[in-house]
């Protein structure tokens, strides 16, 4: 794949990653595999914003080489210290060992850890600035979005904001800007990765979205570092962020649950009928030990009603279901409004489980937690379904 002029002297030098399919240590599947996108600004001063992964970097150095001789390469700008974004420096400063490395206080920190490289290093706060003949670089510190280190670059004269983590998705295609690829695709790998990746942190977004709108900078084209590049209205990404990061949700439910012998999903599954009944069209069914986690996490992410099951083992919850509900207390969802069922054989406890786990994560359990016996009979059958009727008028209340 050849460089890609994404504006006049400026051009993307990454890498596609096709078949990479798990990400974060295994925390994320990327079954649509990912890009790490570096940038180049060719000036009187030449800089390039972020590398890639290490495993890449011949490819990203002989990129950069079709456009200009490597050692040419003035500032090398980190964004951030994640190895998938800073891997290839090693490499890299091999061939151009004068460059002068930009980054934050805690940027150089992490790259010293990583690397041991006695690089020359030059701190940026939010407002530095570094020249390069008709344009000029501007850094905005982003901590917690997603680590500590994290900072944005943004060219002016070009309205171009390279916000490394921020904006992007884990999505490899061919097509390098996101008006080229396929909307239901790009907007499916956004919001997951929002949801797996940033959900959290939406306090920090939230903050960090106003402070660049009252800093009145004008934005014509987003350029992440993972998937594609937004022109042609990239507020639109900004928007979505915001909307995410409020916790705005419309009304849509999400089961998910574990079962052990078919008792807890033939619940859920009459459950799902009593909400459909109840005129909530969208509804979504997982069996949390058979399906992708990451996809049940976009789900989620603009769902008002979730509603976990399990059946019991040892007085408590299956550990597949357990598991992810840890992973779900950590993402920390607000205005989210849940129940809890679940079968059990001789005793009981994994309802009761479920339903400390969704209070101490801040959700609000709004209907008494449905329990039954081995194998519900007609009877209990219709006792789930009512069950589903009643938490959708609940939650439409």
């Amino acid at each position: 794949m050849k460089p890609c002029e994404i504006k006049k002297g400026i051009y993307w030098v990454g890498v596609v990653d096709w078949n990479i399919r798990n990400f974060h240590g295994h925390t994320y599947t990327t079954k649509r595999g990912t890009t790490y996108n570096a940038y180049l600004i060719v000036d009187e001063k030449i800089a390039l914003i972020d590398t890639v992964l290490g495993s890449f970097a011949g490819e990203m150095i002989e990129r950069i080489k079709e456009i200009v001789s490597v050692e040419k390469i003035d500032y090398i700008v980190a964004n951030h210290v994640e190895t998938d974004h800073s891997g290839a420096m090693p490499e890299l400063m091999k061939l151009c060992p004068k460059a002068k490395v930009i980054g934050s206080a805690k940027c150089k920190e992490g790259l010293y850890r990583y690397y041991y490289g006695n690089w020359d290093f030059q701190i940026v706060k939010t407002g530095d600035k570094i020249n390069l003949g008709k344009r000029t670089l501007t850094f905005i510190e982003a901590p917690m979005i997603h680590w500590p280190d994290s900072m944005f670059t943004y060219c002016q004269e070009e309205q171009l904001l390279m916000p490394n983590d921020a904006f992007g998705q884990h999505y490899a295609t061919s097509e390098r800007f996101a008006d080229e690829a396929d909307q239901c695709a790009l907007w499916d790998e956004a919001a997951k990765y929002y949801g797996n990746i940033l959900w959290p942190l939406s306090g920090v977004i939230l903050k960090k979205i106003e402070e660049i709108q009252k800093m009145g900078l004008p934005i014509n084209m987003i350029a992440p570092s993972h998937g594609l590049i937004w022109r042609n209205d990239p507020l639109k990404i900004v928007n979505a962020y915001a909307s995410w990061a409020k916790n705005e949700v419309k009304d849509k439910v999400v089961i998910v649950y574990e079962t052990m012998w078919g008792a807890t999903e033939k619940m859920a599954r009459k459950i799902e009928e009593g909400i459909i009944e109840a005129g909530l069209l969208e509804v979504k069914l997982f069996d949390v030990a058979s399906s992708d986690r990451t996809e049940i996490i976009k789900e989620m992410l603009d769902a008002k009603g979730f509603i976990i099951g399990s059946s019991t083992h040892d007085n408590d919850m299956l550990t597949n279901i357990a598991g992810f509900l840890e992973f779900i207390k950590g993402l920390k969802p607000k205005n989210r409004r849940a129940a809890a069922f679940g079968s059990h054989g001789w005793a009981g406890g994994a309802v009761k489980s479920i339903e400390n786990v969704l209070k101490e994560t801040g959700i609000e359990v709004i209907l008494p937690g449905l329990t039954v016996q081995y194998m519900p009979d007609e009877k209990q059958t219709k006792e789930c379904f009512d069950f589903g009727k009643r938490f959708t008028e609940l939650l439409k209340s």
